[in-house]
């Protein structure tokens, strides 16, 4: 039953929140499986960085497809709204699997990780081999992030996590049967990654299929019918990603200018991946904004303040103790240089842990008021202005290798943080309207 509506407590917001917590950990841990697999190579910088350059163009092709999970716990109420964002869903699914497939089976591959990125021959062959798993996996992306907004509107989110187990069961055991016969491309990774989110969005299905049965044909509190209502709550989020995936991919190009491209690239995979790790368990931030802040504001800011610290206190421990480096060396078979760029990446991702937690939060009052809008221009001004950092480094201390990522992308994330603020008090300039944002943005 969905009670986002009505009163609620701490220990209800903690009860939706673990589960879907525990499921993006798990997510990362996924990741983790990864890169560690791929970490066993010979050639593993070289098969890193070209896995890294293919994952980055996966974001772009991959987030309109993950932008249906909110969109579809914000508007689905019933069958008829649920058939409206499905037609959206189907509408991306065709155009990123023939955006995948331009990558992988034509020039385009070249011309992007070639000519654009600047990448060596081996490492651009690697990074377009992965396509060819890669362009599949948006399609299933998207597939479990469109159920999964169901599941989580019914509060269902134990299944999250569920399919996640399942998930990275499957690639571990996929995983291990890979270094039983020899790790040797960055596909076998990319084919790691399709098993297991296939795993995911069957589940997903399962579940959101069972609990669309047990909803109306059509709610009498719900007035979203067409596609076209939809359109105008999804194209903004939509817009604003298309702006702000191209970061990375613009990032990984111009760490090819700096004095070791494939260390700078390879150093800034490794370290996201341990950040994304800590980070992970608080990523819904803004589901639980979104379901619950216009009718529990107060719960809302409590549960924010509780938890909004405790990635940079991980993330502290992480980056400047013998934790960090046990974790790069033991978990993900990383030693010498690359080792060494990974920790100082990971120390740039610091100012990044800081201010996430309040900007999802954020993120997600300005979607239960529908002003998508705003985020579009919070989110463009991320991606340029780390793409002006990530210039300005390069050229003044090319030797930091992919400390330079992470700190370009900290400093989007602070700028998008800061625009978000103001353009939200703006449009909200009743008395109560401007007492909501210094609360949640104070302990940033």
């Amino acid at each position: 039953m969905n009670t986002s509506n009505e009163p609620v407590s701490l220990r209800r917001l903690f009860m939706f929140f673990i589960p879907m917590g525990l499921s993006v950990v798990l997510i990362n841990l996924s990741h983790v499986i990864i890169n560690g697999t791929l970490a066993r190579s010979s050639n593993e910088e070289i098969i890193l960085a070209g896995y890294a350059l293919g994952m980055s163009m996966l974001a772009v092709a991959e987030r309109p497809a993950v932008l249906l999970r909110q969109t579809c716990s914000a508007l689905v109420r019933d069958r008829t709204s649920f058939q409206a964002v499905k037609k959206i869903g189907f509408f991306v699914f065709g155009s990123t699997l023939v955006f995948g497939a331009l990558i992988a089976y034509t020039p385009v591959g070249h011309l992007i990780f070639g000519t654009a990125f600047g990448a060596a021959p081996d490492v651009e062959r690697e990074a377009i081999h992965v396509f060819y798993a890669l362009m599949f996996l948006s399609v299933f992306s998207g597939l479990r992030c469109l159920y999964q907004g169901v599941i989580i509107y019914k509060m269902r989110t134990r299944w999250l996590t569920i399919g996640m187990l399942f998930r990275l069961i499957g690639m571990f055991v996929l995983a291990q049967y890979f270094l039983y016969v020899g790790v040797d491309s960055a596909l076998q990774g990319a084919v790691i990654f399709l098993f297991g989110m296939m795993i995911e969005a069957l589940i997903s299905w399962l579940e959101a299929r069972r609990l669309l049965a047990q909803m109306p044909a059509k709610a009498d509190d719900c007035a979203v019918t067409t596609s076209k209502q939809v359109f105008g709550f999804y194209s903004p989020l939509l817009y604003s990603s298309l702006i702000v995936v191209w970061a990375m991919p613009i990032l990984n190009v111009l760490l090819g200018t700096t004095d070791r491209p494939t260390l700078a690239v390879a150093s800034l995979a490794i370290a996201g991946s341990l950040m994304n790790l800590m980070l992970g368990f608080f990523t819904y931030f803004h589901q639980i904004a979104l379901l619950f802040f216009k009718t529990n504001p107060d719960q809302v800011r409590k549960f924010t303040l509780l938890l909004g610290f405790i990635p940079t206190i991980l993330m502290l421990l992480m980056a400047f103790t013998p934790v960090g480096s046990w974790m790069f060396y033991h978990a993900l078979d990383v030693e010498g240089e690359l080792l060494q760029a990974s920790i100082h990446a990971l120390r740039g991702f610091l100012p990044f842990v800081l201010v996430f937690p309040w900007l999802d939060t954020l993120n997600g009052i300005v979607m239960a008021h529908g002003e998508t809008k705003l985020m579009f221009k919070s989110q463009t001004t991320n991606a340029v202005v780390s793409t002006v950092v990530v210039i300005v480094l390069a050229i003044l201390l090319p030797d930091w290798s992919g400390a330079i990522g992470s700190l370009a992308l900290s400093g989007g994330l602070f700028a998008e943080l800061a625009l978000l603020v103001w353009l939200f008090r703006r449009a909200h300039r009743a008395p109560a309207a401007l007492s909501e944002v210094p609360r949640l943005s104070g302990g940033a």
